[in-house]
């Protein structure tokens, strides 16, 4: 599958692959329950990235292995829908 970045270089991955995700939100412990509640039971790793200098925001990294396109992408956009989570890159 070949995906264009921003620096418009195709990125070729296969599948299975581990990815990451960067999750960001509020608080720590609803944006580790939305995250649960998209992958449920699936082994990952979670662990802190960022915070915001106010400390509004932070970012945790969400690694778990993907075994194709479609499944990398749906766990994107239920992420990226859920209410407690403020943006998914």
């Amino acid at each position: 599958m070949e995906i264009i970045n921003d620096s418009n270089q195709k990125l070729e991955l296969e599948y299975p692959c581990d990815w990451r995700y960067k999750v960001i939100g509020e608080e720590r412990a609803k944006l580790e329950q939305a995250i649960r509640d998209v992958i449920l039971e699936r082994e990952h790793r979670l662990e802190h990235s960022n915070a915001s200098r106010g400390g509004k925001y932070i970012s945790l990294n969400l690694d778990l292995l993907v075994h194709n396109e479609e499944e990398r992408q749906f766990i994107y956009e239920a992420l990226k829908a859920h209410v407690h989570i403020k943006m998914v890159l």
